[in-house]
Protein backbone atom coordinates (compact mmCIF):
# COMPACT_ATOMS: atom_id res chain seq x y z
CA UNK A 1 0.00 0.00 0.00
CA UNK A 2 1.17 3.56 -0.66
CA UNK A 3 1.43 6.00 2.21
CA UNK A 4 -1.27 8.67 2.53
CA UNK A 5 -0.56 11.74 0.43
CA UNK A 6 -0.78 15.33 1.58
CA UNK A 7 -2.81 17.07 -1.13
CA UNK A 8 -3.42 20.81 -1.43
CA UNK A 9 -6.42 21.94 -3.51
CA UNK A 10 -5.99 25.52 -4.72
CA UNK A 11 -9.18 27.03 -6.15
CA UNK A 12 -9.69 30.15 -8.21
CA UNK A 13 -11.63 32.58 -5.97
CA UNK A 14 -12.95 34.39 -9.07
CA UNK A 15 -14.94 31.27 -9.99
CA UNK A 16 -15.52 29.45 -6.73
CA UNK A 17 -19.27 30.10 -6.81
CA UNK A 18 -19.51 28.58 -10.29
CA UNK A 19 -19.79 24.95 -11.30
CA UNK A 20 -16.11 24.00 -11.63
CA UNK A 21 -15.36 24.50 -7.93
CA UNK A 22 -18.10 21.99 -7.10
CA UNK A 23 -15.46 19.56 -8.35
CA UNK A 24 -13.06 20.57 -5.57
CA UNK A 25 -15.29 19.70 -2.56
CA UNK A 26 -16.29 16.35 -4.08
CA UNK A 27 -12.71 15.52 -4.99
CA UNK A 28 -11.60 16.42 -1.46
CA UNK A 29 -14.31 14.28 0.10
CA UNK A 30 -13.34 11.23 -1.94
CA UNK A 31 -9.62 11.71 -1.35
CA UNK A 32 -10.28 11.93 2.39
CA UNK A 33 -12.19 8.67 2.13
CA UNK A 34 -9.11 7.09 0.55
CA UNK A 35 -7.08 8.05 3.62
CA UNK A 36 -5.24 11.06 2.20
CA UNK A 37 -4.67 14.36 4.02
CA UNK A 38 -6.40 17.20 2.18
CA UNK A 39 -6.55 20.98 2.61
CA UNK A 40 -8.25 23.60 0.46
CA UNK A 41 -6.80 27.04 -0.28
CA UNK A 42 -8.47 30.06 -1.88
CA UNK A 43 -11.99 29.17 -0.74
CA UNK A 44 -14.01 30.36 2.21
CA UNK A 45 -13.53 28.27 5.38
CA UNK A 46 -15.60 25.11 5.46
CA UNK A 47 -16.42 25.02 1.76
CA UNK A 48 -13.88 22.28 0.99
CA UNK A 49 -13.76 19.23 3.29
CA UNK A 50 -10.43 18.94 5.04
CA UNK A 51 -8.42 16.64 7.25
CA UNK A 52 -8.14 17.62 10.89
CA UNK A 53 -4.60 17.33 12.25
CA UNK A 54 -3.98 17.50 15.98
CA UNK A 55 -0.97 19.41 17.23
CA UNK A 56 0.96 19.26 20.49
CA UNK A 57 -1.74 21.32 22.22
CA UNK A 58 -4.34 18.65 21.48
CA UNK A 59 -6.31 20.99 19.23
CA UNK A 60 -6.60 21.01 15.45
CA UNK A 61 -3.75 22.94 13.93
CA UNK A 62 -4.64 25.82 11.61
CA UNK A 63 -2.90 25.99 8.27
CA UNK A 64 -2.26 29.51 7.10
CA UNK A 65 -0.22 28.78 3.99
CA UNK A 66 0.49 26.05 1.48
CA UNK A 67 4.16 26.07 2.51
CA UNK A 68 3.31 25.22 6.11
CA UNK A 69 1.00 22.42 4.97
CA UNK A 70 3.92 20.91 2.99
CA UNK A 71 1.88 18.96 0.40
CA UNK A 72 3.12 16.04 -1.66
CA UNK A 73 0.90 17.16 -4.56
CA UNK A 74 -0.73 20.44 -5.53
CA UNK A 75 -4.02 20.50 -7.47
CA UNK A 76 -5.03 23.91 -8.87
CA UNK A 77 -8.16 24.97 -10.75
CA UNK A 78 -8.21 26.96 -14.02
CA UNK A 79 -4.89 26.72 -15.84
CA UNK A 80 -4.34 30.47 -16.37
CA UNK A 81 -5.84 31.70 -13.10
CA UNK A 82 -4.08 33.34 -10.14
CA UNK A 83 -4.72 30.06 -8.30
CA UNK A 84 -2.63 28.21 -10.89
CA UNK A 85 0.16 30.81 -10.63
CA UNK A 86 0.16 30.56 -6.84
CA UNK A 87 0.26 26.78 -6.98
CA UNK A 88 3.03 26.79 -9.60
CA UNK A 89 5.24 28.94 -7.37
CA UNK A 90 4.64 26.66 -4.40
CA UNK A 91 5.21 23.52 -6.47
CA UNK A 92 8.53 24.92 -7.64
CA UNK A 93 9.59 25.92 -4.14
CA UNK A 94 8.61 22.57 -2.60
CA UNK A 95 9.63 20.53 -5.66
CA UNK A 96 6.33 18.64 -5.83
CA UNK A 97 4.04 17.78 -8.77
CA UNK A 98 1.42 20.29 -9.93
CA UNK A 99 -1.89 19.08 -11.37
CA UNK A 100 -4.19 21.56 -13.10
CA UNK A 101 -7.95 20.99 -13.42
CA UNK A 102 -9.44 22.66 -16.48
CA UNK A 103 -13.01 23.10 -17.69
CA UNK A 104 -13.81 24.73 -21.02
CA UNK A 105 -15.56 28.06 -20.58
CA UNK A 106 -18.18 29.29 -23.06
CA UNK A 107 -16.44 32.00 -25.07
CA UNK A 108 -13.68 31.67 -22.46
CA UNK A 109 -16.00 32.84 -19.68
CA UNK A 110 -17.63 36.07 -18.57
CA UNK A 111 -15.95 39.45 -18.90
CA UNK A 112 -14.06 39.28 -15.60
CA UNK A 113 -12.96 35.70 -16.27
CA UNK A 114 -11.75 36.64 -19.76
CA UNK A 115 -9.81 39.57 -18.33
CA UNK A 116 -8.16 37.37 -15.70
CA UNK A 117 -7.21 34.75 -18.28
CA UNK A 118 -5.85 37.41 -20.65
CA UNK A 119 -3.74 38.79 -17.82
CA UNK A 120 -2.71 35.31 -16.71
CA UNK A 121 -1.49 34.35 -20.18
CA UNK A 122 0.78 37.37 -20.30
CA UNK A 123 2.04 37.42 -16.73
CA UNK A 124 2.39 33.77 -15.70
CA UNK A 125 1.10 31.53 -18.50
CA UNK A 126 4.53 30.39 -19.70
CA UNK A 127 5.67 29.72 -16.13
CA UNK A 128 2.60 27.63 -15.30
CA UNK A 129 3.01 25.60 -18.50
CA UNK A 130 6.62 24.80 -17.64
CA UNK A 131 5.77 23.82 -14.08
CA UNK A 132 2.57 21.79 -14.68
CA UNK A 133 3.00 18.04 -14.34
CA UNK A 134 -0.43 17.06 -15.67
CA UNK A 135 -3.61 18.79 -16.82
CA UNK A 136 -6.93 17.15 -15.93
CA UNK A 137 -9.51 18.18 -18.54
CA UNK A 138 -13.12 17.68 -17.43
CA UNK A 139 -14.31 16.97 -20.98
CA UNK A 140 -13.14 16.95 -24.59
CA UNK A 141 -13.80 20.68 -24.99
CA UNK A 142 -11.58 21.36 -21.98
CA UNK A 143 -8.82 19.29 -23.56
CA UNK A 144 -9.01 21.38 -26.72
CA UNK A 145 -8.92 24.56 -24.64
CA UNK A 146 -5.85 23.36 -22.73
CA UNK A 147 -4.08 22.53 -25.99
CA UNK A 148 -4.93 25.98 -27.36
CA UNK A 149 -3.44 27.46 -24.19
CA UNK A 150 -0.15 25.77 -25.04
CA UNK A 151 -0.10 22.80 -22.67
CA UNK A 152 1.63 19.64 -23.86
CA UNK A 153 -1.07 17.30 -25.28
CA UNK A 154 0.81 14.32 -23.85
CA UNK A 155 0.25 15.69 -20.36
CA UNK A 156 -3.49 16.29 -20.75
CA UNK A 157 -5.88 13.62 -19.47
CA UNK A 158 -9.67 13.65 -19.65
CA UNK A 159 -11.27 12.76 -16.32
CA UNK A 160 -14.89 13.91 -16.20
CA UNK A 161 -16.40 15.45 -13.12
CA UNK A 162 -18.24 12.89 -11.07
CA UNK A 163 -21.76 12.72 -9.68
CA UNK A 164 -22.84 11.84 -6.15
CA UNK A 165 -24.89 8.80 -7.11
CA UNK A 166 -26.49 8.63 -3.68
CA UNK A 167 -27.68 12.21 -3.89
CA UNK A 168 -28.69 12.11 -7.57
CA UNK A 169 -30.78 8.99 -8.13
CA UNK A 170 -34.08 7.88 -9.68
CA UNK A 171 -37.47 7.88 -7.97
CA UNK A 172 -37.02 11.10 -6.01
CA UNK A 173 -39.87 13.57 -5.68
CA UNK A 174 -39.92 17.36 -5.87
CA UNK A 175 -42.39 19.91 -4.46
CA UNK A 176 -41.68 22.32 -7.32
CA UNK A 177 -44.16 20.86 -9.87
CA UNK A 178 -47.00 20.94 -7.33
CA UNK A 179 -46.10 24.44 -6.18
CA UNK A 180 -46.34 25.67 -9.78
CA UNK A 181 -49.47 23.70 -10.68
CA UNK A 182 -47.65 21.33 -13.04
CA UNK A 183 -49.44 18.08 -13.77
CA UNK A 184 -48.39 15.20 -15.94
CA UNK A 185 -45.09 14.74 -17.72
CA UNK A 186 -42.29 17.31 -17.80
CA UNK A 187 -39.93 18.35 -20.57
CA UNK A 188 -37.22 20.11 -18.58
CA UNK A 189 -34.77 22.69 -19.86
CA UNK A 190 -32.24 23.53 -17.18
CA UNK A 191 -29.89 26.47 -17.63
CA UNK A 192 -29.52 30.02 -18.87
CA UNK A 193 -32.18 31.38 -21.19
CA UNK A 194 -29.83 32.91 -23.76
CA UNK A 195 -30.33 33.73 -27.41
CA UNK A 196 -28.55 31.37 -29.80
CA UNK A 197 -29.08 28.21 -27.76
CA UNK A 198 -31.94 26.94 -29.90
CA UNK A 199 -34.63 27.65 -27.30
CA UNK A 200 -36.86 29.35 -29.87
CA UNK A 201 -36.68 26.17 -31.98
CA UNK A 202 -37.56 24.07 -28.93
CA UNK A 203 -40.65 26.18 -28.13
CA UNK A 204 -41.77 26.04 -31.78
CA UNK A 205 -41.35 22.26 -31.95
CA UNK A 206 -43.13 21.81 -28.62
CA UNK A 207 -46.07 23.90 -29.86
CA UNK A 208 -46.42 21.73 -32.98
CA UNK A 209 -46.21 18.39 -31.16
CA UNK A 210 -47.17 17.73 -27.52
CA UNK A 211 -47.66 21.34 -26.54
CA UNK A 212 -51.36 21.33 -27.37
CA UNK A 213 -52.05 18.09 -25.51
CA UNK A 214 -52.97 17.73 -21.88
CA UNK A 215 -50.38 15.93 -19.81
CA UNK A 216 -47.15 17.54 -21.05
CA UNK A 217 -45.47 20.74 -19.77
CA UNK A 218 -42.30 22.41 -20.99
CA UNK A 219 -40.48 23.70 -17.89
CA UNK A 220 -37.86 26.41 -18.34
CA UNK A 221 -35.75 26.36 -15.18
CA UNK A 222 -33.43 29.33 -15.34
CA UNK A 223 -33.19 33.00 -16.18
CA UNK A 224 -31.63 35.04 -18.94
CA UNK A 225 -32.12 37.70 -21.61
CA UNK A 226 -34.20 35.46 -23.90
CA UNK A 227 -36.95 34.87 -21.33
CA UNK A 228 -39.23 37.73 -22.44
CA UNK A 229 -38.96 36.75 -26.10
CA UNK A 230 -39.67 33.08 -25.35
CA UNK A 231 -42.74 33.94 -23.28
CA UNK A 232 -44.07 36.09 -26.12
CA UNK A 233 -43.35 33.33 -28.64
CA UNK A 234 -45.19 30.72 -26.55
CA UNK A 235 -48.23 33.00 -26.22
CA UNK A 236 -48.24 33.73 -29.93
CA UNK A 237 -48.18 29.99 -30.68
CA UNK A 238 -51.03 29.34 -28.28
CA UNK A 239 -49.06 27.25 -25.78
CA UNK A 240 -48.30 29.87 -23.15
CA UNK A 241 -50.29 27.89 -20.58
CA UNK A 242 -48.26 24.73 -21.36
CA UNK A 243 -44.95 26.37 -20.41
CA UNK A 244 -43.81 26.87 -16.83
CA UNK A 245 -41.07 29.31 -15.83
CA UNK A 246 -38.95 28.52 -12.78
CA UNK A 247 -36.10 30.41 -11.23
CA UNK A 248 -32.72 28.68 -11.30
CA UNK A 249 -33.15 25.73 -8.90
CA UNK A 250 -31.10 25.69 -5.73
CA UNK A 251 -28.52 22.93 -5.37
CA UNK A 252 -30.70 20.99 -2.93
CA UNK A 253 -33.69 21.19 -5.29
CA UNK A 254 -31.96 19.74 -8.33
CA UNK A 255 -32.05 15.99 -7.57
CA UNK A 256 -35.80 15.97 -7.00
CA UNK A 257 -36.57 18.16 -10.01
CA UNK A 258 -34.45 16.02 -12.33
CA UNK A 259 -35.89 12.75 -11.03
CA UNK A 260 -39.46 14.09 -11.27
CA UNK A 261 -39.03 15.11 -14.91
CA UNK A 262 -39.67 12.94 -17.97
CA UNK A 263 -37.04 14.24 -20.42
CA UNK A 264 -34.18 16.75 -20.23
CA UNK A 265 -34.02 18.89 -23.38
CA UNK A 266 -30.91 20.81 -24.45
CA UNK A 267 -31.17 22.08 -28.04
CA UNK A 268 -27.88 23.97 -28.22
CA UNK A 269 -25.43 22.83 -30.90
CA UNK A 270 -22.56 24.89 -29.52
CA UNK A 271 -20.10 24.17 -26.73
CA UNK A 272 -21.70 26.78 -24.50
CA UNK A 273 -23.57 24.36 -22.26
CA UNK A 274 -21.63 22.49 -19.61
CA UNK A 275 -22.08 18.75 -19.20
CA UNK A 276 -22.68 18.76 -15.45
CA UNK A 277 -26.45 19.02 -15.93
CA UNK A 278 -26.44 16.04 -18.29
CA UNK A 279 -24.35 13.89 -15.96
CA UNK A 280 -26.69 14.60 -13.07
CA UNK A 281 -29.73 13.90 -15.24
CA UNK A 282 -28.31 10.52 -16.25
CA UNK A 283 -27.68 9.69 -12.60
CA UNK A 284 -31.38 10.40 -11.90
CA UNK A 285 -32.38 8.05 -14.73
CA UNK A 286 -33.59 10.98 -16.82
CA UNK A 287 -33.25 10.52 -20.62
CA UNK A 288 -31.73 13.44 -22.53
CA UNK A 289 -32.57 15.04 -25.87
CA UNK A 290 -29.58 17.12 -26.94
CA UNK A 291 -28.07 18.77 -29.97
CA UNK A 292 -25.43 16.71 -31.72
CA UNK A 293 -22.12 18.56 -31.77
CA UNK A 294 -22.69 20.15 -28.37
CA UNK A 295 -20.77 19.17 -25.26
CA UNK A 296 -23.78 17.05 -24.29
CA UNK A 297 -22.91 14.63 -27.11
CA UNK A 298 -19.96 13.40 -25.07
CA UNK A 299 -22.33 12.05 -22.42
CA UNK A 300 -25.39 10.89 -24.38
CA UNK A 301 -25.50 7.72 -26.48
CA UNK A 302 -27.96 8.15 -29.35
CA UNK A 303 -31.02 5.96 -28.76
CA UNK A 304 -29.19 4.56 -25.77
CA UNK A 305 -30.04 7.04 -23.01
CA UNK A 306 -31.79 9.62 -25.17
CA UNK A 307 -31.52 11.17 -28.62
CA UNK A 308 -28.96 13.39 -30.35
CA UNK A 309 -30.55 15.81 -32.79
CA UNK A 310 -28.46 16.69 -35.82
CA UNK A 311 -29.84 20.12 -36.61
CA UNK A 312 -31.10 23.07 -34.64
CA UNK A 313 -34.21 23.15 -36.79
CA UNK A 314 -37.91 22.92 -36.00
CA UNK A 315 -38.56 19.78 -38.07
CA UNK A 316 -35.65 17.89 -36.48
CA UNK A 317 -36.88 18.70 -32.99
CA UNK A 318 -40.49 17.93 -33.88
CA UNK A 319 -39.38 14.47 -34.98
CA UNK A 320 -37.33 13.95 -31.82
CA UNK A 321 -40.14 15.07 -29.53
CA UNK A 322 -42.62 12.86 -31.37
CA UNK A 323 -40.37 9.81 -30.98
CA UNK A 324 -39.48 10.49 -27.34
CA UNK A 325 -42.95 11.38 -26.10
CA UNK A 326 -44.73 8.68 -28.05
CA UNK A 327 -43.17 5.60 -26.44
CA UNK A 328 -43.19 5.10 -22.65
CA UNK A 329 -41.32 1.81 -23.09
CA UNK A 330 -38.52 3.53 -25.01
CA UNK A 331 -38.24 6.18 -22.29
CA UNK A 332 -38.12 3.48 -19.62
CA UNK A 333 -35.29 1.75 -21.48
CA UNK A 334 -33.42 5.03 -21.89
CA UNK A 335 -33.83 5.81 -18.19
CA UNK A 336 -32.37 2.48 -17.08
CA UNK A 337 -29.45 2.91 -19.49
CA UNK A 338 -28.90 6.48 -18.29
CA UNK A 339 -28.45 5.37 -14.69
CA UNK A 340 -26.17 2.51 -15.72
CA UNK A 341 -24.04 4.91 -17.75
CA UNK A 342 -23.72 7.24 -14.76
CA UNK A 343 -22.71 4.38 -12.50
CA UNK A 344 -20.10 3.13 -14.96
CA UNK A 345 -18.54 6.48 -15.93
CA UNK A 346 -19.34 9.19 -13.39
CA UNK A 347 -19.09 7.54 -9.98
CA UNK A 348 -16.72 9.62 -7.87
CA UNK A 349 -14.84 6.62 -6.41
CA UNK A 350 -13.92 5.46 -9.94
CA UNK A 351 -12.82 8.93 -11.04
CA UNK A 352 -10.78 9.55 -7.89
CA UNK A 353 -9.07 6.18 -8.27
CA UNK A 354 -7.88 7.26 -11.73
CA UNK A 355 -6.85 10.65 -10.32
CA UNK A 356 -4.95 8.94 -7.52
CA UNK A 357 -3.19 6.65 -10.03
CA UNK A 358 -1.97 9.69 -11.99
CA UNK A 359 -0.69 11.39 -8.84
CA UNK A 360 1.13 8.30 -7.63
CA UNK A 361 2.65 7.74 -11.07
CA UNK A 362 3.97 11.30 -11.12
CA UNK A 363 5.41 10.93 -7.62
CA UNK A 364 7.11 7.64 -8.48
CA UNK A 365 8.79 9.32 -11.44
CA UNK A 366 10.08 12.17 -9.27
CA UNK A 367 11.02 10.08 -6.22
CA UNK A 368 10.81 6.32 -6.90
CA UNK A 369 12.00 5.16 -3.50
CA UNK A 370 9.51 7.18 -1.47
CA UNK A 371 6.43 5.56 -2.98
CA UNK A 372 7.56 1.99 -3.61
CA UNK A 373 5.52 -0.91 -2.32
CA UNK A 374 5.87 -2.13 1.23
CA UNK A 375 7.23 -5.70 0.85
CA UNK A 376 4.80 -6.84 3.55
CA UNK A 377 1.72 -5.43 1.88
CA UNK A 378 2.32 -5.86 -1.84
CA UNK A 379 2.52 -3.53 -4.81
CA UNK A 380 1.51 0.07 -4.93
CA UNK A 381 -2.16 0.54 -5.78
Amino acid sequence: MHRPLRIALVVNPFRFKNRVPQHAPELARELLGCGHVVRGFGARPGSIPRSGEVGVSGEEEPVVSIDRFVPDVLVAYDALSPAAARAARCASKLNVPLFLVEEALPDRGRRLERAVRWLGERLWGAYVRRRASQVIALDAAARIQAEEEGFDPKRIHILPGGVDLGHYRPNLTSPLPTQHGIRGRILLHLGRLDHGRGLEVLVEAFAHTVGRRDGWTLVMAGTGPAAYHLRAQASRLGVGARLCWLRTPREEELPGLLAASTLLVSPSLAEDVSGWRVRRALACGLPVLAGRGSRSEEFVEHDGCGLLIDKQEETAWEEALTIATGSPERRRRWGVAARERAEERYAWPTIVKDFETLMLGELRQSDPGDHEADPATGPVV
